[in-house]
Protein backbone atom coordinates (compact mmCIF):
# COMPACT_ATOMS: atom_id res chain seq x y z
CA UNK A 1 0.00 0.00 0.00
CA UNK A 2 1.39 3.46 -0.88
CA UNK A 3 1.39 6.41 1.47
CA UNK A 4 -2.01 7.55 2.66
CA UNK A 5 -2.96 11.19 3.00
CA UNK A 6 -4.71 12.12 6.23
CA UNK A 7 -7.21 14.30 4.37
CA UNK A 8 -10.06 12.89 2.33
CA UNK A 9 -13.79 12.44 1.85
CA UNK A 10 -16.04 9.51 1.07
CA UNK A 11 -19.78 8.93 1.02
CA UNK A 12 -22.26 6.19 0.18
CA UNK A 13 -26.04 5.72 0.08
CA UNK A 14 -28.32 2.72 0.09
CA UNK A 15 -32.03 1.94 0.38
CA UNK A 16 -33.06 -1.50 1.58
CA UNK A 17 -35.71 -3.06 3.76
CA UNK A 18 -37.68 0.17 4.21
CA UNK A 19 -34.58 2.11 5.30
CA UNK A 20 -32.60 4.82 3.52
CA UNK A 21 -29.03 5.06 4.82
CA UNK A 22 -26.43 7.73 4.07
CA UNK A 23 -22.85 7.65 5.36
CA UNK A 24 -20.33 10.48 4.98
CA UNK A 25 -16.73 10.37 6.20
CA UNK A 26 -14.25 13.25 6.27
CA UNK A 27 -10.69 13.13 7.61
CA UNK A 28 -8.22 15.89 8.49
CA UNK A 29 -4.77 16.02 10.05
CA UNK A 30 -4.17 14.95 13.64
CA UNK A 31 -1.18 13.34 15.35
CA UNK A 32 -3.56 10.85 16.97
CA UNK A 33 -6.83 9.10 16.13
CA UNK A 34 -9.91 11.14 16.98
CA UNK A 35 -13.45 10.20 15.97
CA UNK A 36 -16.32 12.69 15.79
CA UNK A 37 -19.49 10.67 15.21
CA UNK A 38 -23.00 11.85 14.42
CA UNK A 39 -25.88 9.43 13.90
CA UNK A 40 -29.64 9.67 13.72
CA UNK A 41 -31.29 9.86 17.12
CA UNK A 42 -31.87 6.43 18.59
CA UNK A 43 -28.75 4.74 17.17
CA UNK A 44 -26.17 5.63 19.82
CA UNK A 45 -25.95 1.94 20.74
CA UNK A 46 -24.08 1.37 17.48
CA UNK A 47 -21.30 3.90 18.21
CA UNK A 48 -18.77 1.28 19.32
CA UNK A 49 -19.42 -0.87 16.24
CA UNK A 50 -19.08 2.13 13.95
CA UNK A 51 -15.78 3.12 15.57
CA UNK A 52 -14.41 -0.42 15.23
CA UNK A 53 -15.12 -0.37 11.49
CA UNK A 54 -13.62 3.12 11.04
CA UNK A 55 -10.42 2.04 12.82
CA UNK A 56 -9.97 -0.70 10.22
CA UNK A 57 -9.51 2.00 7.58
CA UNK A 58 -8.01 4.95 9.49
CA UNK A 59 -5.20 4.77 12.04
CA UNK A 60 -4.38 8.44 12.52
CA UNK A 61 -6.18 11.74 12.02
CA UNK A 62 -9.46 13.38 12.94
CA UNK A 63 -12.36 11.43 11.44
CA UNK A 64 -15.78 13.05 11.10
CA UNK A 65 -18.49 10.45 10.46
CA UNK A 66 -22.11 11.37 9.77
CA UNK A 67 -24.62 8.52 9.41
CA UNK A 68 -28.26 9.24 8.69
CA UNK A 69 -30.89 6.50 8.90
CA UNK A 70 -34.39 7.21 7.64
CA UNK A 71 -37.26 4.78 8.04
CA UNK A 72 -39.44 4.95 4.93
CA UNK A 73 -42.75 4.73 6.75
CA UNK A 74 -46.21 3.82 5.47
CA UNK A 75 -49.38 5.59 6.50
CA UNK A 76 -50.09 2.77 8.96
CA UNK A 77 -46.92 3.67 10.86
CA UNK A 78 -48.51 6.84 12.26
CA UNK A 79 -51.40 7.54 14.58
CA UNK A 80 -52.99 10.52 16.28
CA UNK A 81 -52.40 10.67 20.02
CA UNK A 82 -55.93 11.58 21.01
CA UNK A 83 -55.08 12.32 24.64
CA UNK A 84 -52.39 14.83 23.67
CA UNK A 85 -54.63 16.39 21.02
CA UNK A 86 -57.54 16.83 23.44
CA UNK A 87 -55.21 18.35 26.02
CA UNK A 88 -54.06 20.93 23.48
CA UNK A 89 -57.70 21.71 22.54
CA UNK A 90 -58.78 22.08 26.18
CA UNK A 91 -55.96 24.48 26.97
CA UNK A 92 -56.49 26.53 23.83
CA UNK A 93 -60.22 26.79 24.48
CA UNK A 94 -59.57 28.01 28.04
CA UNK A 95 -57.23 30.70 26.75
CA UNK A 96 -59.73 31.69 24.03
CA UNK A 97 -62.58 31.94 26.55
CA UNK A 98 -60.50 33.91 29.02
CA UNK A 99 -59.32 36.36 26.40
CA UNK A 100 -62.64 36.34 24.53
CA UNK A 101 -61.00 35.18 21.32
CA UNK A 102 -63.20 34.08 18.46
CA UNK A 103 -60.49 32.43 16.35
CA UNK A 104 -61.33 28.89 15.21
CA UNK A 105 -59.02 26.02 16.15
CA UNK A 106 -57.99 24.17 12.97
CA UNK A 107 -56.95 20.51 12.96
CA UNK A 108 -54.06 21.01 10.53
CA UNK A 109 -52.49 23.46 12.95
CA UNK A 110 -52.99 21.10 15.88
CA UNK A 111 -51.41 18.21 13.95
CA UNK A 112 -48.10 20.08 13.82
CA UNK A 113 -47.86 20.41 17.59
CA UNK A 114 -45.32 18.17 19.37
CA UNK A 115 -46.62 14.72 20.30
CA UNK A 116 -49.90 14.89 18.38
CA UNK A 117 -48.71 12.60 15.57
CA UNK A 118 -46.83 9.51 16.80
CA UNK A 119 -44.68 7.16 14.77
CA UNK A 120 -45.50 3.64 15.81
CA UNK A 121 -42.16 2.18 14.63
CA UNK A 122 -39.54 2.79 17.29
CA UNK A 123 -36.25 3.19 15.44
CA UNK A 124 -34.25 3.16 18.66
CA UNK A 125 -35.32 -0.41 19.34
CA UNK A 126 -34.36 -1.38 15.77
CA UNK A 127 -30.72 -0.30 16.04
CA UNK A 128 -29.27 -3.82 16.21
CA UNK A 129 -31.56 -5.01 13.44
CA UNK A 130 -30.55 -2.15 11.14
CA UNK A 131 -26.78 -2.61 11.70
CA UNK A 132 -26.47 -5.21 8.87
CA UNK A 133 -27.78 -2.48 6.57
CA UNK A 134 -25.62 0.30 8.01
CA UNK A 135 -22.30 -1.56 7.99
CA UNK A 136 -21.96 -2.13 4.20
CA UNK A 137 -22.93 1.50 3.54
CA UNK A 138 -20.36 2.70 6.08
CA UNK A 139 -17.69 0.48 4.55
CA UNK A 140 -18.52 1.74 1.06
CA UNK A 141 -18.01 5.33 2.23
CA UNK A 142 -14.70 4.35 3.87
CA UNK A 143 -13.57 2.63 0.65
CA UNK A 144 -14.28 5.85 -1.24
CA UNK A 145 -12.36 7.76 1.43
CA UNK A 146 -9.41 5.37 1.08
CA UNK A 147 -9.37 5.81 -2.69
CA UNK A 148 -9.08 9.58 -2.32
CA UNK A 149 -6.46 9.32 0.42
CA UNK A 150 -4.45 6.87 -1.71
CA UNK A 151 -4.48 9.18 -4.73
CA UNK A 152 -3.32 12.13 -2.61
CA UNK A 153 -0.77 9.87 -0.91
CA UNK A 154 0.81 9.01 -4.25
CA UNK A 155 1.27 12.71 -4.97
CA UNK A 156 2.79 13.18 -1.51
CA UNK A 157 5.18 10.28 -2.07
CA UNK A 158 6.33 11.72 -5.38
CA UNK A 159 7.03 15.11 -3.80
CA UNK A 160 8.83 13.56 -0.82
CA UNK A 161 11.01 11.50 -3.15
CA UNK A 162 11.87 14.63 -5.13
CA UNK A 163 12.88 16.48 -1.94
CA UNK A 164 15.03 13.52 -0.87
CA UNK A 165 16.77 13.65 -4.24
CA UNK A 166 17.54 17.32 -3.58
CA UNK A 167 19.00 16.39 -0.19
CA UNK A 168 21.10 13.64 -1.74
CA UNK A 169 22.38 15.97 -4.47
CA UNK A 170 23.54 18.55 -1.92
CA UNK A 171 25.02 15.81 0.27
CA UNK A 172 27.07 14.51 -2.66
CA UNK A 173 28.37 18.03 -3.24
CA UNK A 174 29.32 18.26 0.44
CA UNK A 175 31.09 14.88 0.35
CA UNK A 176 33.08 16.03 -2.69
CA UNK A 177 33.97 19.36 -1.14
CA UNK A 178 34.82 18.11 2.36
CA UNK A 179 38.39 16.79 1.65
CA UNK A 180 39.25 20.07 -0.04
CA UNK A 181 38.41 22.07 3.09
CA UNK A 182 41.39 20.78 5.08
CA UNK A 183 43.74 21.23 2.13
CA UNK A 184 42.51 24.79 1.66
CA UNK A 185 42.99 25.51 5.36
CA UNK A 186 46.53 24.05 5.22
CA UNK A 187 47.44 26.27 2.30
CA UNK A 188 45.99 29.41 3.90
CA UNK A 189 47.71 28.66 7.21
CA UNK A 190 51.09 28.15 5.59
CA UNK A 191 50.73 31.34 3.58
CA UNK A 192 49.82 33.38 6.65
CA UNK A 193 52.56 31.86 8.79
CA UNK A 194 55.07 32.47 6.01
CA UNK A 195 54.04 36.12 5.74
CA UNK A 196 54.32 36.67 9.50
CA UNK A 197 57.67 34.91 9.78
CA UNK A 198 59.09 36.86 6.86
CA UNK A 199 57.87 40.12 8.33
CA UNK A 200 59.47 39.52 11.72
CA UNK A 201 62.42 37.49 10.43
CA UNK A 202 61.46 34.55 12.68
CA UNK A 203 61.06 30.81 12.29
CA UNK A 204 58.66 28.11 13.47
CA UNK A 205 58.88 24.36 13.69
CA UNK A 206 56.97 22.61 10.85
CA UNK A 207 55.51 20.22 13.41
CA UNK A 208 53.59 23.11 14.96
CA UNK A 209 51.92 23.85 11.63
CA UNK A 210 51.12 20.17 11.14
CA UNK A 211 49.64 19.94 14.64
CA UNK A 212 47.37 22.94 13.98
CA UNK A 213 46.22 21.43 10.69
CA UNK A 214 45.46 18.12 12.41
CA UNK A 215 43.40 19.86 15.08
CA UNK A 216 41.40 21.69 12.40
CA UNK A 217 40.93 18.50 10.38
CA UNK A 218 39.65 16.63 13.42
CA UNK A 219 37.33 19.46 14.45
CA UNK A 220 35.86 19.87 10.96
CA UNK A 221 35.63 16.18 10.03
CA UNK A 222 32.07 15.47 8.86
CA UNK A 223 32.59 12.03 7.36
CA UNK A 224 30.50 10.31 10.07
CA UNK A 225 27.66 12.77 9.65
CA UNK A 226 27.69 12.23 5.88
CA UNK A 227 27.51 8.45 6.35
CA UNK A 228 24.63 8.74 8.82
CA UNK A 229 22.72 11.17 6.63
CA UNK A 230 23.07 8.79 3.69
CA UNK A 231 21.76 6.00 5.91
CA UNK A 232 18.76 8.11 6.93
CA UNK A 233 18.00 8.82 3.28
CA UNK A 234 18.02 5.08 2.55
CA UNK A 235 15.71 4.45 5.53
CA UNK A 236 13.38 7.19 4.35
CA UNK A 237 13.20 5.65 0.87
CA UNK A 238 12.42 2.25 2.40
CA UNK A 239 9.66 3.75 4.54
CA UNK A 240 8.11 5.31 1.42
CA UNK A 241 7.86 1.81 -0.06
CA UNK A 242 6.70 0.10 3.14
CA UNK A 243 3.72 -2.26 3.19
CA UNK A 244 1.68 0.31 5.12
CA UNK A 245 1.70 4.08 5.45
CA UNK A 246 4.36 5.13 7.99
CA UNK A 247 3.92 8.84 8.65
CA UNK A 248 5.33 8.75 12.18
CA UNK A 249 8.40 6.81 11.09
CA UNK A 250 9.02 9.29 8.28
CA UNK A 251 8.66 12.12 10.77
CA UNK A 252 11.27 10.57 13.07
CA UNK A 253 13.73 9.96 10.21
CA UNK A 254 13.29 13.55 9.05
CA UNK A 255 14.16 14.78 12.55
CA UNK A 256 17.34 12.68 12.52
CA UNK A 257 18.31 14.04 9.10
CA UNK A 258 17.86 17.53 10.49
CA UNK A 259 20.22 16.79 13.39
CA UNK A 260 22.95 15.47 11.11
CA UNK A 261 22.56 18.46 8.81
CA UNK A 262 22.90 20.89 11.71
CA UNK A 263 26.07 19.13 12.85
CA UNK A 264 27.55 19.32 9.37
CA UNK A 265 26.76 23.03 9.21
CA UNK A 266 28.38 23.73 12.58
CA UNK A 267 31.53 21.65 11.96
CA UNK A 268 32.33 22.41 8.33
CA UNK A 269 34.00 25.81 8.20
CA UNK A 270 33.43 26.36 4.50
CA UNK A 271 31.19 28.69 2.47
CA UNK A 272 30.36 26.14 -0.22
CA UNK A 273 29.36 23.50 2.31
CA UNK A 274 27.29 26.09 4.20
CA UNK A 275 25.43 26.85 0.97
CA UNK A 276 24.62 23.16 0.47
CA UNK A 277 23.54 22.86 4.10
CA UNK A 278 21.01 25.64 3.52
CA UNK A 279 19.70 23.75 0.48
CA UNK A 280 19.33 20.57 2.54
CA UNK A 281 17.52 22.41 5.33
CA UNK A 282 15.14 23.94 2.79
CA UNK A 283 14.33 20.50 1.38
CA UNK A 284 13.92 19.02 4.88
CA UNK A 285 11.49 21.77 5.83
CA UNK A 286 9.38 20.92 2.79
CA UNK A 287 9.55 17.25 3.75
CA UNK A 288 8.52 18.08 7.31
CA UNK A 289 5.49 20.03 6.09
CA UNK A 290 4.37 17.26 3.75
CA UNK A 291 4.78 14.53 6.36
CA UNK A 292 2.15 16.31 8.47
CA UNK A 293 -0.34 15.14 5.83
CA UNK A 294 0.77 11.49 5.86
CA UNK A 295 -1.00 8.89 7.98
Amino acid sequence: MPLLSMTGFGDARDERDDHAITAEVRTINNRHFKLNLRTTDGYAALDSRIEAVVREYVRRGTVNVNIRIRHMSDAEDYRVNVAVLENYVDQLQKVAAKRQLAEDIRLESLANLPGVIEELSSEASEAEEVWPLIEPTLRASLEALTAMRTAEGMALAADLAAQCSAVESSLNAIATRSPQVVEGYRQRLQDRVGEVLAKFNASIEPIDVVREICVFADRSDISEEIVRLRSHLAQFAQALQAAESAGRKLEFICQEMGRETNTIGSKANDAEISHEVVEIKTALERIREQIQNVE
